[in-house]
């Protein structure tokens, strides 16, 4: 049976419910799935250039902002942008993920909860962010009840998840853990690497297939990284220019809202 453990909690978060059967992931495949991402994961922290994401680093500075401003832009257009009071969760929050920019944003840090399937990205995060409440686990099962967040974010995490079935329980939990009328965020590239075996892109199709109750806007978004790399440490103004050209483009971005049932409406209007 698959178990959740804490990352070095100093006391109890985590919502008292049990996995239930249709979303407790025990099936060899998801295990199987689960140690192949540890793994590959493992393998990136000890052979790739650790300033090729370095906050210093020109194209990787010019790709965060570029898709925090654009996010940002999107939230705020949906009436979604986060502020002290919204409950936010983020799968896969690496180091930090994008826990931090909704500090910033406004969010405050004792609202804020992920999950993480990597244990030293966890625990780098914890220390970072110590009031944030932080679970180790795959997005295959929350620890949280129904329509607990008002923002979910889901940023360069699916492409990364190969095994069909727990892509699909994934998006089935994040659906899951939603507030009516919330929102989730989707941030990861939509065209193949072929240098990168250990990823699959999702495209709009696709990424519409995987929460088919959800309505909003997706727009293509990034400069190709390769590109990037290669013209944002010469010149900002010609990465940003061509940035701008959908056929350079290799990320989506999406807002997609969670319906709100009659009912709600009605509790709605009399809150």
């Amino acid at each position: 049976m698959y178990s959740t453990r804490m990352i070095a909690e100093p006391k109890p978060v985590l919502a008292d419910r049990h996995p239930r059967p249709d979303t407790a992931p025990s099936t060899h495949g998801a295990t199987q799935e689960r140690s192949r991402i540890r793994a590959e994961y493992q393998r990136r922290a000890h052979h790739l250039d650790p300033e090729l994401y370095a906050p210093w680093n020109p194209a990787e500075l010019f790709l965060v902002q570029d898709r925090k401003r654009h996010a940002a832009h999107l939230l705020h257009a949906a009436d979604q942008f986060p502020d002290a009071n919204s409950r936010c969760l983020e799968i896969g929050f690496g180091h930090g993920g994008w826990l931090s920019t909704l500090i910033g944003w406004g969010a405050r840090e004792t609202n804020l909860f992920g999950v993480e399937i990597d244990h030293s990205r966890g625990a780098d995060t914890r220390r970072r962010l110590p009031a944030a409440r932080l679970v180790l686990a795959d997005g295959g099962w929350l620890p949280w009840p129904d329509g607990s967040f008002h923002l979910v974010v889901l940023s360069l995490v699916m492409t990364s998840v190969l095994d069909l079935t727990l892509r699909r329980r994934i998006a089935n939990e994040v659906e899951r853990v939603m507030a009516p009328a919330g929102a989730l965020l989707w941030y990861d590239f939509a065209v193949d690497n072929p240098h990168n075996p250990h990823v699959r892109a999702v495209n709009s199709q696709e990424l519409r297939a995987l929460f088919p109750s959800l309505e909003g806007k997706i727009r293509s978004t990034s400069l190709a990284p390769p590109l990037a790399r290669r013209v944002a440490p010469r010149s900002h103004w010609l990465a940003e220019l061509l940035s701008c050209l959908p056929f350079l483009q290799t990320h989506l971005l999406g807002v997609l809202l969670k319906p709100t049932t009659p009912d709600e409406e009605r509790l709605s209007r009399h809150d």
